[in-house]
């Protein structure tokens, strides 16, 4: 007689731990929290290499300013907008908006 009410318990036992096991991996903390957090690892990842080319660009284009006059004369004309003495400026088109 003691043997299959013992037997009982350990099904009863096996059964209570595989549905807390299901309950558990299906709860936000489980398997679909393990797949978010992967999602978002993956995007940073992205992120991160995308952010290094764009440090890698900066770094090639200092250099460039840094050993080239023509470079920087070019950068000095597009940003700060300044000539020469003596040369004449046409401006075509409508004037940027701030």
């Amino acid at each position: 007689m003691k043997a299959p009410l013992s037997r009982l318990a350990y099904i009863m036992a096996f059964f209570a731990v595989i549905s807390y096991a299901f309950f558990t991996l299906r709860g936000p903390k489980g398997i679909p929290g393990l797949l978010e957090k992967q999602r978002q690892i993956q995007e940073m990842e992205k992120r991160n290499t995308a952010l290094a080319r764009e440090i890698e660009q900066k770094l090639e284009h200092i250099d460039r300013l840094t050993h080239s006059k023509a470079a920087q004369e070019m950068e000095i004309r597009q940003r700060l907008k300044l000539v020469h003495p003596g040369e004449k400026v046409y401006i075509v088109g409508e004037p940027e908006k701030k």
